[in-house]
């Protein structure tokens, strides 16, 4: 008897790191998936507040300083 139970918890445990391996594989898969959608910089603007742009746009959005200001 003490064989079959061995061989039930050996089978349990097996399982459960099988499990526990495919939700690591899982959310790695997902962390990939959001570095890919969230392919930019973290800028801070003058404010003090974090804001989250694609790293084209905050190419694009830089220009020197005196852009639109008029001369005076």
């Amino acid at each position: 008897m003490a064989r079959n139970q061995f061989s039930f918890q050996k089978r349990q445990k097996e399982l459960a790191k099988k499990k526990k391996r495919e939700e690591k594989l899982a959310r790695k898969q997902e962390s990939k998936q959001n570095a890919a959608e969230n392919d930019g910089i973290a800028v801070v603007n003058e404010f003090g507040e974090v804001i989250e742009t694609p790293a084209a746009e905050t190419s694009a959005e830089t220009g020197s300083p005196d852009e639109g200001e008029p001369e005076g």
